[in-house]
């Protein structure tokens, strides 16, 4: 297997983390857009985009404010694209998105927590139940998501590369249209008030309107004691889904479901999905980038 990568942080070594378990023979080529940035073993380097290069498909985890112009460039290798969430850092790329459709690519924006078996569990057994109201929180401290550097200087922080927790977090987003699809009607407040100290968004809070029910999601930058959970409120009973505890507890505390996953299987079960899909041959797959797209206009219309 080939693999062209498009970025080298540190969501970049997870994904070839899953490459190379999956194919221990596998060969990744960077397509870099500087010769100051530091090699990685293992790595070839190139520094133009190589077009005749027999790649299988590409991977593409650089800044989401290059995604765009990364994947218009990527088309004229006519391989599978696997594009690191978010999609894009702003609306307003229809005309890519056609062309991408009209070359019958296939692609598949990276929301890794779709394979994580918690929320699959949500997603598979929520028809039992008559929901009510759906309560999602996400908060984390941004300053220990990488130790030892500046949290201000990362891209989380800066606006201008497509940061911003709305973005950054927009996982919690991208599971509950996967669970419950899309809300007649959405409404927004984003803000940056802590004493982060960021430019970039450090609070979300999204109200999603669907016909029998209403779901909040709030994200934020800046909670100490990491929480990330999803509350469904139903008819006799309420579901706690804790993403970090790997439980679903029913209102009594009963475990309904518990994970057996550990460290970054939900990473190796993703990429497996995709390399399957690419030896396939598909076109077409779940949270494409059409699907990812319609995620990203609830997360910034």
């Amino acid at each position: 297997m080939r693999v062209l990568m498009v970025g080298l942080g540190s969501i970049a070594r997870k994904h070839m983390a899953a490459l190379r378990t999956l194919d221990p023979t596998v060969e990744l080529t960077a397509w870099r857009s500087s010769r100051t940035g530091a090699s990685v073993e293992g790595v070839r380097d190139v520094y133009e985009l190589p077009l005749d290069g027999g790649f299988d498909f590409a991977v593409v985890c650089n800044p989401t404010s290059c995604h765009a112009d990364t994947v218009k460039a990527l088309l004229a290798l006519n391989i599978p694209l696997f594009i690191e969430k978010p999609l894009f850092s702003e609306l307003g790329h229809e005309e890519l998105l056609e062309e991408i459709r009209r070359k019958g690519i296939l692609t598949y924006v990276a929301c890794n927590m779709r394979f994580e078996d918690t929320l699959q569990y949500l997603h598979d057994h929520v028809k039992e139940l008559r929901v009510n109201e759906v309560n999602v929180y996400c908060g984390s401290y941004l300053p220990s998501w990488r130790p030892g550097t500046d949290w201000r200087n990362g891209y989380s922080a800066r606006e201008e590369l497509g940061g911003g927790v709305h973005r950054d977090l927009i996982h919690e987003l991208d599971y509950i249209h996967w669970i419950f699809g899309n809300p007649v009607r959405s409404r927004k407040v984003l803000r940056s008030v802590s004493s982060l100290e960021i430019g970039a968004v450090d609070y979300a809070n999204y109200l999603l309107e669907y016909p029998g029910f209403t779901a909040s999601v709030v994200l934020n930058y800046f909670r100490k004691d990491y929480r990330r959970t999803v509350e469904i409120v139903a008819d006799g009973t309420t579901w706690t889904a804790d993403l970090a505890a790997g439980t679903v507890t029913d209102e009594t505390g009963r475990v309904l479901f518990r994970s057996a996953q550990t460290g970054d299987d939900d990473y190796l079960a993703q990429m497996r999905a995709f390399v399957q899909l690419v030896k396939q041959k598909a076109t077409t797959c779940d949270n494409d980038v059409f699907e990812a797209y319609e995620v990203l206009k609830l997360c910034l219309e």
